[in-house]
């Protein structure tokens, strides 16, 4: 089997579990508002550890991203887009500050972290937002005349999943773990405080 053909199918399919976790995540914090009690012990004890363990799933899931990005760009041959380039300046960088914030166990590297999820994510939106608008105003890429299309397709699975759709999933789900895990912290420190 083609590597690259591979790589997709293991790319698209990560970026699926990651849309069914942040999907469930919704549920979960709606029903934490509605209906406590009616989330089963063993869910509750799964976003617990997903909580807990927030800023080592954010960095995993940048890894993961900087390896697909890696990937496609210097294996397969698939040269970035502008807006991808402008991406990767927000997603690269955070590998290094949640692994110093990790290392050092400083759960301060939560708001540099943040910010640069939130800029990529918001990258990553109107990214997607150009790439399905059937090739809609793409005033980033045509702006300069050069340089790869922001709308061209490379990889197309399950029917959906982009390379755009992977990024705007991999900043959503970094954003989620970093936000479920200051709010599990600050409320795990408001009931050591009670």
């Amino acid at each position: 089997m083609d590597i690259t053909l591979f790589a997709n199918k293991a790319f698209a399919l990560s970026t699926i579990v990651a849309q069914l976790f942040l999907a469930a995540l919704l549920v979960y914090l709606v029903l934490m508002k509605v209906a406590p009690s009616a989330i089963p012990p063993a869910l509750k004890k799964f976003f617990a550890f997903v909580a807990a363990h927030g800023l080592w799933l954010a960095f995993l899931t940048v890894v993961l991203s900087m390896a697909g990005s890696l990937f496609y760009s210097q294996v397969a041959g698939f040269p970035p887009c502008e807006l991808c380039w402008y991406q990767r300046i927000f997603m690269y960088p955070l590998a290094l500050v949640l692994l110093i914030g990790l290392i050092k166990r400083d759960s301060r590297v939560f708001d540099y972290a943040l910010a640069l999820a939130i800029v990529g994510g918001a990258i990553a939106l109107f990214h997607n937002y150009i790439y399905y608008s059937n090739g809609g105003l793409n005033v980033i890429c045509q702006f300069g005349g050069i340089g790869i299309s922001c709308t061209k397709r490379y990889v197309f699975e399950f029917n959906y999943v982009t390379i755009p759709l992977m990024s705007l999933t991999a900043f959503g789900t970094v954003i989620a773990f970093l936000l479920f895990h200051k709010f599990y912290a600050i409320h795990t420190k408001h009931l050591s405080v009670t």
